[in-house]
C-alpha cells in the first residue's frame, strides 16, 4: 500500500487518478483550491485525506505536504496534475495570461515537488508523475502559451531525473493526446481577446475547433488513471509514457521531423568544429 498525493483531483483526470490509486488499495491525498468541491467528487473513505492546494502557492505546498506526513507518515507517489490552458495566438496573449499559464502548468508542478522531495531523499524512496501533453512534445498553432509550459515542465521533469536518481527517486513524464477531460471546458480554458485583425479568420476557426472538441476527446482519462497504477506497480518506472495512439503518432512525427533536419543540414552543422590548432 503506497501513499498517492494527488494534484487539481477534484474534477477530470485528477479524480479519476485518486478513485483508480483508492480503488487500487491505496492511500490518497486529494488536493484541490476548493476542498468542498474535491470532496464531492472523490466521495469518503478510510485511506482518504483531502487538503487544500494552490499549486501557484509554495506555502500551501509546504502545508500540504506536512499535513500529508502527519496523516500517512510518508509519501510514495506524487502526481502532479493540475493545469490549466491559456489559448491563443502569442501576439494576441498577454503578459499576465503568459504568466499565468507558466504559474500553473510549470511553476506549480515544481512547488509541490520541491516540498516533497527532502521527504523522498530521506526515505531514499519516491516517484514523481507529471502530466504533459503533446503540446510538450511538439509546438500547435494557438497554443503557444501551453506548449512553453509543457515543454518546460519535460525539460525539467528529465534534468530532475538525472538529479534524483542516485537518492532511488524515480521520475515520470506522461504525454496524454486527446483525452476526456475538463481542459477544454469554459472553466479551465481561458481565450486571449482579439487584439490583432491579421489572425482573425485563423482565430475564429481555432475557438469553433478547440470548443468543438469538449466531451468529443476519443481518449478515455479512467482508463489512463487505470494504466498509471499498472505503471507504478512495475519495479522500475518509465520516464515517459505516450498516452494514447495519437500521442504516438505525435512523437513518431516529431522524431521524423529531426532526423529530415539532421540529414539536411548534417554537413554544415559537422563543420562548426575549432580545428586541431583551436582556430576556426
Amino acid at each position: 500500500m503506497s501513499v498517492w498525493f494527488i494534484t487539481g483531483a477534484g474534477r477530470g483526470l485528477g479524480l479519476d487518478i485518486a478513485k483508480a490509486a483508492l480503488a487500487a488499495g491505496h492511500k490518497v491525498v486529494a488536493t484541490g483550491r476548493n476542498t468542498e468541491k474535491v470532496a464531492r467528487a472523490v466521495g469518503n473513505a478510510e485511506n482518504l485525506l483531502i487538503v487544500k492546494l494552490d499549486v501557484t502557492s509554495a506555502a500551501d505546498a509546504e502545508a500540504a505536504a506536512q499535513a500529508t506526513f502527519d496523516r500517512f507518515g510518508r509519501i510514495d507517489v506524487l502526481v502532479n496534475n493540475a493545469a490549466s490552458f491559456f489559448a491563443g495566438y502569442f501576439e494576441e496573449l498577454t503578459a499576465e495570461q503568459m504568466q499565468l499559464q507558466l504559474s500553473t502548468s510549470l511553476v506549480g508542478p515544481m512547488n509541490v515537488t520541491r516540498a516533497f522531495l527532502p521527504a523522498m531523499r530521506k526515505q531514499r524512496s519516491g516517484r514523481v508523475i507529471s502530466i504533459s501533453s503533446t503540446a510538450g512534445l511538439m509546438g500547435f498553432e494557438f497554443c503557444t502559451a501551453y506548449s512553453a509550459s509543457k515543454f518546460g515542465l519535460d525539460g525539467w521533469m528529465e534534468a530532475l531525473q538525472t538529479e534524483v536518481v542516485p537518492f532511488g527517486i524515480e521520475t515520470m513524464i506522461v504525454n496524454p493526446g486527446f483525452f476526456r477531460t475538463e481542459l477544454l471546458t469554459e472553466e479551465s480554458t481561458n481565450y486571449a481577446a482579439p487584439s490583432v485583425e491579421d489572425y482573425h479568420e485563423r482565430r475564429t476557426a481555432q475557438i469553433a475547433f478547440w470548443r468543438s472538441q469538449n466531451g468529443k476527446q476519443g481518449g478515455d482519462p479512467a482508463k489512463l488513471a487505470r494504466a498509471l497504477i499498472t505503471l507504478t506497480s512495475g519495479d522500475v518506472l518509465p520516464q515517459r509514457f505516450l498516452a494514447g495512439t495519437d500521442a504516438i503518432a505525435t512523437a513518431e512525427q516529431k522524431i521524423a521531423i529531426l532526423q529530415q533536419q539532421i540529414g539536411a543540414y548534417r554537413e554544415l552543422s559537422s563543420s562548426l568544429t575549432m580545428d586541431e590548432n583551436g582556430r576556426n
